[in-house]
């Protein structure tokens, strides 16, 4: 299952996408896409990489941490601006387990198996977190804010 919505402001992009590891793989291809078409990949190459690479985890833990049975994910992108930060790109990936939050990486013991994707995701963003979302569901975001192109 693979819905878009077209949303008025050609600034934003959502898509709907199965909790599969084919989901995830749709799910980057989108980004790649609508970020390709907002020029990202030309004016502004570094954030451009690493939102993908925030995509790529954001979408891999909600298909294997945030998936109920029959219930798919949700891709949100935005590009907004406001005079305190300029450009901000924005990611959001919400999925269907409200219970179950990401552990921010310093509280990671040395040891663990996992986790180690968001320390990632903290390297190359701006801001993270995560919002509650009705009913029992959740939203994880990252942000990246976007210099002038040279």
């Amino acid at each position: 299952m693979t819905t878009e919505m077209p949303l008025d402001n050609p600034r934003s992009h959502t898509a709907t996408l199965a909790a599969t590891p084919k989901g995830a793989a749709i799910c980057r291809r989108i980004a790649r896409r609508q970020l390709t078409t907002w020029g990202l990949n030309s004016t502004h190459t570094e954030p451009f990489y690493s939102a993908l690479l925030i995509v790529a985890e954001l979408a891999a833990n909600a298909t294997t941490h945030g998936r109920l049975p029959g219930r798919g994910f949700e891709l949100h992108l935005s590009l907004t601006t406001s005079a305190r930060r300029g450009t901000t790109l924005r990611i959001e990936i919400s999925d269907p387990r409200g219970d179950r939050l990401p552990v921010r990486p310093a509280a990671l013991v040395p040891s663990a198996q996992s986790g180690r994707g968001l320390t990632l995701i903290d390297a190359l963003c701006d801001r993270w977190g995560t919002i509650p979302r009705h009913p029992n569901s959740k939203t994880v975001w990252a942000e990246l804010d976007l210099t002038d192109a040279p």
